[in-house]
């Protein structure tokens, strides 16, 4: 069908010359447009509603008292800007943050915000102290931000009594000035280095470790491991019924940063044996895809494991089926016996009565019966597996500490670690999960690499801050692992020129020619004059058992010199049921004997040691 317009064009045409111009027919065609659209889509108009004045909120009062916003968390170092053009607050920032590693918690403050005629309370804070980072413009006028400080502080008779310095208070105050004029990143870094020692001397503390990396966001943690390839794997003993294995995993690329004394945190995962006869006895298809969700609609928990899944996925990765059920689970399936003797006994071992408690010790956990343990030794106990999934605890990574320093292998984490496995009393043989799964991750040529999920938990455990402080490290069995961490640091400082203290370690194992670990490592660090002194206590070489605890009664004069005169650090690492108590018991008699002290005396100087961070412990039971 033709354009509209092309029907009209030739009736408007005498003696072939045009009636209207192009001009009047674009003026034309622009103004019918414009009529026709006021006709056809025109709106009436609408009335103006009438609103209603809304009442605004009042802004949440903003906390203006910084004592109590310390106190509520935790933080016992204010660092107050003053900041023009930005640098007083990033150097603020990076003091609050240093704190960290002397085991304060500080926090940066703009003093705009804050109440600061509350200096006067932060004496009620323990160990607390203000630092003043401020700078000037102009010709030394105080920063906007500080204006109303600096007038406060002119016109004002604070009373900061208790709060000075030079008198020795639970708080004290730092001030520095921030202008343009040199350096300024070399100035701060040389005020930093003296200021921090100083305020260990103040306050009697001792650093966790001067060139730790002070992180805010960490790229890898429970939520997110990081893969980390297995490139050592070997076995530590020469002989013996144990697997004793030191393990390297590369962090290569990951920028990950741990120091000595640090834990790794593994993920395992479960035995697919237990696994595949979990499925058997409970007659499922284990690769069922299935997505278990929260009846509470209001949780925020909305699955209990990462849904949907199958069966198999849930029970080797995310739920532990080795420990030995809790009295609730037993509870909740007791339902599923049917034999009523069966669902008594279940019942009674859930109950607090004293007979019952009694069965659940000697039944299940003197026994250690798991979960398949159990299904096996009561034939008409068959749970719905969805509900034994539901009930079953999730699966934990398992940490072991770090047996190497970052300083001489930045890109590597190494493990020191027993294989566990033991027969219980019902015959069954036992295998702890992650041990028996790390014992498996095998570096290979054939382009498949074994992998680990880990990530770095942060631990106190650290050397002293002064290199020249001795160091006193008791360590039997795999707790030698954060010694070997320790003593590879104190060779490195040693390489650095730095002046070492006495390096004394105290190891224990069952026979000198089986399970010696580390043996030539530490007699090399011996022979190179790193370790002074290297005890060991071979408990079973002889007729009479000998730990380390004895050979540190041997020594109780050298002991107490180390401890008493010279400022020695004490570390233990191992068996804290035993081990652990046992070395705390000779502390306390070579207090008693040669300090003079009563047993209470005694106990309260070990305790001012722990408090001061020169008696450390990194135990497990």
């Amino acid at each position: 069908m033709a354009h509209p317009y092309s029907l009209l064009l030739p009736e408007l045409m005498e003696d072939g010359e045009p009636f209207l111009s192009n001009l009047d027919i674009f003026l034309f065609s622009l103004i019918a447009g414009l009529i026709i659209y006021w006709v056809m889509f025109r709106k009436k108009a609408e009335a103006i509603p009438e609103f209603k004045k809304l009442e605004t909120p009042a802004p949440a009062a903003r906390e203006s008292s910084f004592i109590e916003k310390m106190k509520k968390t935790g933080k016992n170092i204010v660092v107050f800007y003053g900041s023009q053009t930005g640098t007083g607050e990033e150097f603020a920032n990076r003091l609050s943050k240093d704190a960290q590693r002397y085991g304060m918690k500080g926090m940066a403050a703009d003093p705009e915000e804050y109440d600061m005629s509350e200096l006067s309370r932060l004496k009620e804070i323990d160990n607390s102290l203000a630092i003043f980072c401020m700078a000037t413009y102009g010709e030394g006028d105080p920063t906007d931000n500080a204006q109303d400080f600096y007038d406060w502080l002119q016109e004002s008779d604070a009373d900061l009594d208790g709060v000075n310095f030079t008198v020795s208070f639970s708080s004290c105050f730092f001030f520095i000035f921030v202008n343009d004029d040199g350096n300024l990143e070399e100035d701060f870094v040389s005020w930093r280095e003296q200021f921090w020692p100083a305020v260990c001397e103040h306050f009697g503390v001792e650093a966790t470790g001067e060139e730790s990396s002070i992180r805010q966001y960490e790229p890898f943690d429970s939520k997110n491991p990081f893969l980390s390839p297995v490139t050592v794997n070997r076995k530590l003993n020469k002989g013996g019924d144990r697997h004793l294995m030191h393990l390297e995993l590369d962090i290569t690329g990951s920028k990950i940063r741990y120091e000595s004394g640090d834990h790794v945190a593994v993920y395992p995962t479960n035995d697919s044996n237990i696994v595949n006869k979990l499925g058997e006895v409970l007659g499922v298809d284990l690769d069922t895809v299935i997505s278990l969700n929260n009846l509470d609609e209001e949780s925020n928990k909305k699955h209990p494991f990462p849904c949907p899944t199958t069966y198999r996925t849930a029970l080797t990765h995310y739920l532990d089926v080795t420990s030995c059920p809790r009295t609730n689970v037993l509870y909740e399936l007791a339902q599923y016996a049917s034999d009523p003797k069966d669902q008594e006994n279940m019942r009674k071992m859930a109950s607090s009565s004293p007979e019952g408690k009694a069965l659940y010790q000697t039944w299940v956990l003197d026994s250690s019966r798991n979960i398949l343990a159990i299904l096996e030794d009561l034939p008409s106990l068959r749970p719905p597996i969805d509900h034994l999934c539901e009930l079953l605890p999730r699966l934990q990574a398992r940490y072991y500490s770090i047996a190497s320093s970052s300083k001489v292998h930045p890109n590597s984490i190494h493990i020191c670690a027993v294989v566990v496995e033991y027969q219980t009393k019902t015959g069954r043989t036992n295998k702890g999960v992650a041990t028996n799964w790390l014992k498996n991750k095998v570096p290979t040529d054939n382009g498949h690499k074994a992998t680990v999920p880990m990530y770095i938990r942060k631990s106190q455990f650290r050397l002293p801050f002064k290199s020249s402080n001795p160091v006193i490290m008791i360590g039997p069995g795999t707790g030698i692992a954060p010694f070997m961490g320790f003593i590879q640091e104190r060779a490195w400082l040693k390489q650095q020129g730095k002046n070492l203290g006495e390096t004394v370690m105290y190891f224990g194992c069952r026979h000198k020619n089986e399970d010696f670990l580390y043996q030539e490592e530490l007699e090399a660090f011996e022979k190179e004059e790193v370790l002074t002194q290297l005890n060991v206590a071979f408990s079973r070489d002889q007729e009479k058992k000998v730990y380390v605890q004895h050979l540190l009664k041997n020594n109780k004069e050298e002991v107490w010199r180390q401890i008493h005169k010279d400022n020695a650090h004490i570390y233990i690492c191992g068996d804290a049921r035993n081990m652990a108590r046992d070395v705390q018991t000779v502390f306390y008699e070579i207090a008693e004997e040669l300090g003079g002290m009563t047993h209470t005396q005694a106990v309260d100087y070990i305790k001012k040691l722990m408090t001061k961070g020169r008696y450390s412990q990194d135990v497990w039971s």
